[in-house]
């Protein structure tokens, strides 16, 4: 998920109302192209399961579903995430060690899964290993960013200028919804999104600016529109 370009203190309302994330119950996050609203619970309430045997049936359920995705039914990306989200999670979390971070891996292999299922092919091995070596890829990869933050020296971070979140909060109108919703967060996560969503700043720059890892920042700003969705209505 990239932040928008920075926006004028005029339109702030408008780049975080629009911002669209998954929502408790709703139809919301959108993938690439033609892009599906994927309705699904958050990531956050899924128990880790183990992974179970090799199970034919199951498997011809997921081929099918991912051919159903790659024509563009967004219904069939649910039935995967209905059979294996929370088997996706247990193996990333083994890689991460860090359960927001084993999420965000999750959830960002199923953009992956929604914009690459026509290249899936079922005569070069099973759709089960090809989800699974999505999902290990992004956590490696998460993991990777993760660690070359944190060593990374001071003098090599990137010069973030100086803004304050809580300012442009306070110029919102004391009636305004938003503001109202928004003073409901999380300090940290309220921070996130004004940086992203109204100065503009990339995650990494987020990452910086806050001292925090990239994944923690992403999934501040990430939690935070969910709340914020959630709270607008």
């Amino acid at each position: 998920m990239q932040a928008p370009g920075k926006k004028s203190l005029d339109g702030e309302a408008g780049c975080i109302q629009s911002a669209r994330l998954p929502g408790k119950g709703s139809e919301s996050k959108d993938f690439s192209g033609q892009r599906p609203k994927f309705d699904r619970e958050p990531f956050s309430r899924i128990k880790t399961a183990p992974m179970n045997p090799r199970d034919p049936a199951q498997d011809a359920q997921l081929s099918a579903a991912l051919a159903r995705c790659a024509g563009g039914e967004r219904a069939a990306l649910r039935v995967i995430y209905d059979l294996e989200a929370s088997r996706m999670i247990g193996v990333a979390l083994r890689i991460v060690r860090r359960r927001d971070l084993a999420e965000e891996a999750v959830h960002d292999a199923f953009m992956r899964v929604w914009r690459s299922a026509r290249s899936f092919d079922p005569a070069r091995g099973e759709a089960r290993n090809w989800l699974y070596a999505i999902v290990r890829n992004r956590a490696l990869t998460i993991l990777r960013d993760e660690n070359r933050f944190l060593s990374t020296d001071d003098d090599d971070k990137p010069d973030i200028p100086d803004l304050c979140a809580e300012d442009a909060v306070a110029r919102l109108p004391e009636a305004s919804a938003l503001r109202r919703c928004l003073e409901k967060l999380d300090m940290r996560r309220r921070t996130a999104v004004v940086l992203a969503y109204v100065h503009g700043l990339s995650h990494g720059e987020i990452a910086g600016k806050l001292a925090v890892p990239l994944g923690t920042a992403k999934s501040w700003t990430r939690r935070g529109l969910i709340s914020l969705q959630e709270c607008m209505g």
